[in-house]
């Protein structure tokens, strides 16, 4: 590993990123720095991606498209890839882009929104087919987007998709059968329930597609509707394929340097409890299984302690308890609560409090080191 990083160092210095060399030295690098990553890519550290990130960028900017969807083809199946080089080569052109925005967990959700807006129906219609989608990326392929990436967002069973966007989709597809026919093929979505969740207009494109039953007296809707705003949905339980998703998704920003709490006030807006999961913890700068104890013992004391170490504003903080994915999903009065004692708390008393338990904490992990080497 010291090696394959010395070599990296080594390659900013070379004549190729000079432009002193030909086309074919220039493609032969990057191909055998992205190959040397994808080998060495589970024990870098974030220092020795952040310069595979810095060389692969510049190597983008002077090689030709084949050798870029070479790049490109190797870094999409990677959890952990250099965050610049995956964004930049995403807006490159499709050929290059399309394995990235199909397959690479490194791109965030607001990369691919960013992508939609930007990018070619070609770039949506890739985007469209990934095998998880959130429906924020759906109502930007819903809003940005053609017939082609509409119906393989509607085709693809992944994809989560707003009500939002199916009522723009029913709309579309009152003139268009296609769109109507895949509409209908969304089997899970109980479509009884969708007339209290979609306005006027909506309800008018659902009926007319056979969709929804014409309703015309008013008590029964609403009726209809209390039973819908009524039901909720619980978002509380803790995935390890989730958190280790929003784990390399919060790296790839921090490597971009775009980790920050404006990013940690959009996950919780969002309601992306593993990413402000994982965005806490780097700002702790705990262990990550630490962090998931925490939230497995539902210790609301210990993450109250941690935040208010950092000072985080009591607006945020509770943004935060109420988007974690706990053990089980606090209730109201559990949120309020937790807020209470974080106001009530000084930020020198809990810094004390913080650093004497990571001290205790490193210690212990010390004394374990010695057992085990005897």
């Amino acid at each position: 590993m010291n090696e394959a990083a010395e070599n990296i160092k080594a390659f900013a210095n070379f004549r190729v990123l000079n432009g002193e060399a030909d086309a074919q030295e220039r493609d032969h690098l990057i191909r055998n720095l992205a190959q040397l990553f994808s080998y060495v890519s589970d024990r870098c550290d974030d220092e020795q991606v952040a310069q595979y990130d810095e060389v692969l960028c510049q190597l983008a900017d002077i090689v030709e498209i084949e050798a870029r969807a070479h790049v490109a083809k190797l870094l999409a199946p990677l959890e952990r890839a250099p965050g610049s080089a995956i964004v930049k080569l995403a807006h490159d052109v499709i050929e290059v882009a399309a394995p990235l925005l199909e397959f690479s967990n490194v791109l965030s959700d607001d990369d691919l929104i960013e992508i939609v807006e930007q990018q070619s129906e070609a770039h949506r219609v890739a985007i469209a087919g990934r095998k998880r989608l959130a429906d924020r990326v759906g109502d930007a392929i819903v809003t940005y987007g053609q017939e082609p990436s509409i119906t393989r967002l509607l085709r693809n069973m992944g994809a989560d998709i707003s009500n939002r966007a199916i009522e723009k989709i029913a709309v579309l597809a009152t003139e268009n059968a296609s769109l109507a026919e895949d509409l209908r093929g969304r089997e899970h979505i109980d479509w009884s329930e969708m007339r209290g969740r979609v306005s006027a207009i909506g309800v008018k494109a659902l009926e007319t597609l056979g969709l929804i039953e014409h309703i015309g007296d008013a008590n029964t809707v609403n009726r209809v509707q209390a039973v819908v705003y009524n039901r909720i949905k619980n978002r509380a339980g803790f995935s390890a394929q989730e958190w280790k998703l929003a784990w390399n998704q919060v790296k790839a920003l921090s490597d971009r340097r775009q980790f920050d709490l404006k990013a940690l006030h959009r996950f919780t807006r969002f309601g992306y409890g593993h990413h402000t999961a994982a965005g806490l913890t780097m700002l702790l700068e705990v262990r990550p299984e630490i962090f998931v104890k925490w939230l497995a013992m539902q210790d609301y004391v210990a993450v109250t302690v941690a935040a208010r170490a950092i000072d985080l504003a009591p607006d945020l903080f509770e943004s935060i308890v109420g988007v974690l994915p706990w053990r089980d999903m606090p209730s109201t009065l559990d949120i309020a609560n937790v807020r209470s004692r974080y106001e009530a708390l000084s930020e020198e008393e809990a810094s004390g409090i913080f650093e004497l338990w990571r001290s205790h904490s490193f210690r212990r992990r010390g004394h374990a080191v010695e057992e085990a080497v005897a």
